[in-house]
């Protein structure tokens, strides 16, 4: 947009500015005429066509199609050319990796994963990771060297101090001090890593049910129990990259359990993370209760609760929502957040009934009471979350053009 009085700058500068603002237009809304761009920046005619002109001789927009239905001659459409820049994400659990690679408007052209079974790593990690962004980037037809960043979401998280991952002891193969270098060294691109909960909550601040917030907490159950932080807009990470992992939390109604990172659990984890469930519907006497990987299991039975409502069922509910807001009240003491959204299999299985079971209990057992919603992003989240952020960085160097 326009550079308004008293803000220093070059006409290049100014250039600028305005170009990444007619970008962020495109992406937002699509489709745009010139007098559109210029209605929405607040720029003359002749200056947007100079613009788009410029933009348009760079490679990042696209002349395409015209506008119809008006009376008057058809106006000319532009778009971001999807093709100028690409990004990809990886999300990293013992089991798989997701690899995705999207193009600079952000639209998922190439998706692959790569099946990681077994305590010991049947390949390098180098190689897992060189292999899934591979298969990634054949689907969308491309070469690595297409890439611009990449960011990997892992659980846990690495520790600025010492670049080794922490928090993840279930994590095989990821723990070796040398990691982060050889994987700079296989790869051509800058690379980004990231705890998966912190993902998921800039996939929903971007996406989802928290945008528009500030100041939030995302509390994420799946394979573990763990939280994210937004304050001020930007995510607090802690020294070591810690903050969130809500799990190891001491929490009334939970053994003290001790030596927390070698038992990779706490006390949140076991009161209310996705493998107390099967065991507390047995408790209450469920018969049927399934087998398989907690997440999954946790996610049936939270389902089951929620459409039958009665019995032990229903017992079944109340007793996780109290588990789940006893942890929740310890964290919305501290931080007092605006929101708090709730994501992962064990917590969005619950829709509305959970929620609102959650909210009730936390108004009794914290004075702060902020508003909970369930998540929005439900597709992979983290990869969503870790495409965002790789994209977000492209953006930022591709649409800078003041160089």
């Amino acid at each position: 947009m326009a550079g308004s009085a008293g803000t220093p700058g070059t006409p290049r500068v100014l250039r600028a500015m305005n170009d990444r603002a007619a970008l962020d237009l495109l992406l937002a809304h699509g489709p745009l005429s010139r007098t559109r761009i210029g209605k929405l920046t607040g720029l003359s005619k002749p200056t947007a066509s100079q613009l788009l002109a410029r933009l348009e001789a760079a490679g990042l927009v696209l002349a395409t199609g015209t506008s119809e239905g008006r009376p008057g001659p058809s106006a000319q459409l532009y778009v971001v050319n999807p093709g100028a820049a690409y990004a990809a994400g990886l999300d990293v659990t013992p089991e798989r990796i997701l690899a995705a690679v999207a193009d600079v408007t952000g639209r998922t052209v190439g998706e692959y994963e790569l099946l990681t079974p077994g305590r010991r790593p049947a390949q390098p990690v180098v190689r897992q990771v060189t292999d899934a962004l591979d298969g990634a980037v054949k689907a969308a037809g491309l070469a690595r060297d297409d890439v611009r960043r990449l960011v990997i979401g892992t659980p846990g998280a690495f520790d600025p101090n010492t670049g080794r991952l922490r928090y993840a002891s279930h994590l095989p193969g990821w723990h070796s001090p040398s990691l982060l270098d050889e994987l700079a060294a296989a790869l051509p691109m800058p690379v980004e890593y990231e705890n998966d909960v912190n993902l998921v909550a800039i996939a929903e601040q971007r996406l989802g049910a928290a945008q528009g917030h500030e100041d939030f907490v995302l509390l994420w159950n799946e394979g573990g129990l763990g939280a994210a932080l937004v304050l001020g807009g930007r995510l607090h990470r802690g020294w070591t990259g810690g903050a969130g992992e809500v799990g190891f939390l001491p929490v009334p109604g939970a053994p003290l359990v001790r030596q927390v990172t070698k038992a990779n659990s706490g006390g949140y984890q076991e009161l209310a993370g996705s493998q107390a469930l099967p065991k507390l519907a047995r408790e209450l006497g469920i018969k049927d209760v399934p087998t398989g990987p907690y997440a999954e299991v946790a996610a049936t039975l939270v389902e089951r609760a929620v459409a039958i409502d009665e019995g032990p069922y229903e017992r079944l509910l109340e007793t996780y929502a109290t588990g789940l807001a006893t942890g929740l009240a310890s964290l919305v003491s501290v931080l007092d957040p605006e929101l708090v959204v709730l994501s992962g299999a064990s917590l969005t299985a619950g829709g509305e009934p959970l929620r609102a079971l959650v909210q009730a209990e936390l108004e009794e057992l914290a004075a702060s009471r902020p508003r909970l919603v369930v998540g929005d992003v439900h597709e992979h989240p983290v990869l969503r979350g870790a495409l965002e952020s790789a994209l977000a960085a492209t953006r930022d160097e591709v649409f800078d053009t003041s160089r």
